[in-house]
């Protein structure tokens, strides 16, 4: 039996079947039950989605970015207003917990679109005066935008790739993890709602053939994905017979450092965060760890005896603290590399196990996990794991911390805790991570944009700078005078 009725595409302003006649589950990973069944689209239903949002764009993109900001507004004020049921839908989806749900994922969601909106009226051009003649530039849409989610944070996911295409004036067809599809149709119910034109906003499920579809569809002109760094090459190999433009927010294998003079309970409380916040299924997290040798033991003393009293249990439960990770696959994904750790000696000193919560047998939940004394060279501290995963490494001074923490493929994030606010900076202008922080780490508020260096990403999402990547820019010259022709 479903918790919920099957669920239908939704292009062009209404839920419509799909024409594949197949459908696919989506389950509570903290139980196993069965939530409902999705339908699947076809390639045929993402030309129907591509023309639906051809045609919406016509309509919002004539609109003024004042007209599309009220309507961005609507909606922000649906969200905040529906933040309980749209937590509560996003908890049984994807089993993080409900404390964090309802107080991030709907509401940084809303944040985006809120800040989005403020900006859609000045997107503007410029003006050059030159010799007899003028010249101004035009800042316009792009037109079909696609989105690509990923599942860890589904709605707020689907709420920033929305916000930054529609403000800009384009049309946005958004294909939802396969695994938590269902708040981005909750999300186009609040649009529609709000006074969104049929087909600026559409949803079409799928995988791999849907995603390469976008990627190599013609009528589509940029496509922006969060994911993996080994889909993101897929993505921009394909879109590239098209020449789209492409963002990208890929993998991560972030550094945290810690210097000896940094405040410790921050510190501990920053490494908690950036390691066992929605189980540690965050690209930006901080899964290396690196403590300077003199405080390296009141370090780890200090977050075992913290990460002892972290609550495993109900996602619902709103005293829970680490709900259960997405799937059974990707938990024995995450024990694999904690088993892995073990083989390559690494000292295992908390958790490690699959936890076992009350009630709940089918639950994919993993204790906790912290590893120290690490090697730069083990697997747990090159490759992403994605899961409560902490690799604590210790070092002896700043060039050579430097030097470790950007010996990998990635630079997605980095942060660095320290008193000595001169050392921050330094440090900070020479770590290769496209998001950093200092004595902090993983907020992300949406005034600053987000994104990648190397294999982590591409473009920035957020920011002002996310209107560059939203819109194109048209040069014209106006003569005044005569035309000057050397022809008789």
């Amino acid at each position: 039996m479903t918790r919920f009725s099957e669920q239908q595409l939704f292009i062009g302003g209404q839920y419509v079947n799909a024409t594949s006649g197949k459908t696919f589950a989506t389950h509570n990973p903290a139980t196993g039950e069965l939530l409902c069944q999705v339908q699947l689209a076809s390639l045929e239903d993402l030309d129907r989605a591509v023309e639906a949002a051809r045609e919406g764009f016509k309509v919002w993109s004539r609109m003024t970015g004042t007209e599309r900001s009220r309507i961005l507004m609507r909606a922000v004020a649906l969200l905040r207003e529906r933040n309980d049921e749209l937590a509560e839908l996003e908890v049984l989806d994807t089993g993080k917990p409900i404390q964090e749900a309802s107080v991030v994922d709907i509401a940084s969601g809303a944040d985006c679109i809120e800040y989005f909106a403020g900006l859609a009226p000045t997107i503007r051009g410029s003006h050059v005066d030159l010799n007899n003649a003028f010249g101004y530039t035009r800042r316009e849409p792009l037109g079909v935008c696609a989105g690509i989610g990923a599942w860890n944070y589904p709605i707020q996911i689907a709420c920033w790739k929305a916000a930054m295409a529609l403000a800009c004036g384009n049309s946005l067809i958004y294909k939802p993890a396969s695994l938590t599809p269902l708040t981005a149709f909750k999300l186009a119910e609040i649009f529609t709602e709000a006074g969104l034109p049929d087909g600026v906003y559409n949803v079409i499920t799928g995988g791999s053939e849907i995603g390469r579809g976008m990627s190599l569809h013609e009528g589509i002109e940029k496509i922006s994905l969060t994911g993996s760094t080994a889909t993101g090459k897929k993505v921009m190999a394909d879109a590239a017979t098209t020449l789209k433009h492409v963002s990208m927010e890929l993998g991560g294998k972030s550094p945290l450092i810690v210097f000896e003079d940094a405040h410790l309970e921050n510190a501990v409380s920053a490494a908690m965060m950036a390691n066992f916040y929605t189980q540690g299924e965050i690209c930006t997290n901080g899964t290396r760890v690196f403590v300077h040798e003199s405080i390296k033991d009141a370090f780890v003393e200090r977050l075992l005896e913290r990460t002892a009293k972290l609550v495993i249990g109900d996602p619902m439960d709103p005293n829970t603290q680490v709900g259960s990770l997405i799937s059974q696959s990707h938990m024995e994904s995450v024990l694999s590399y904690i088993r892995k750790g073990v083989e390559e000696g690494a000292q295992l000193v908390c958790g490690g196990e699959q936890a076992q919560v009350a009630g709940m047998p089918e639950g994919a939940f993993v204790a906790p996990t912290v590893f120290i004394n690490c090697h730069d060279e083990m697997t747990i501290c090159r490759e992403e794991i994605f899961g409560p995963v902490m690799s604590v490494l210790s070092f002896s001074d700043e060039e050579e911390v430097v030097r470790r923490a950007n010996d990998t493929e990635y630079a997605l994030a980095a942060g660095v805790f320290t008193r000595d606010l001169s050392r921050a900076h330094r440090v900070i202008a020479e770590l290769e991570a496209g998001t950093c922080w200092i004595n902090n780490y993983n907020l992300t508020p949406i005034e600053l944009p987000i994104g990648g260096f190397k294999q982590s990403g591409i473009g920035h999402e957020n920011g002002p700078e996310a209107i560059n990547h939203y819109t194109r820019l048209k040069s014209v010259y106006v003569e005044l005078g005569d035309v000057d022709c050397p022809y008789a």
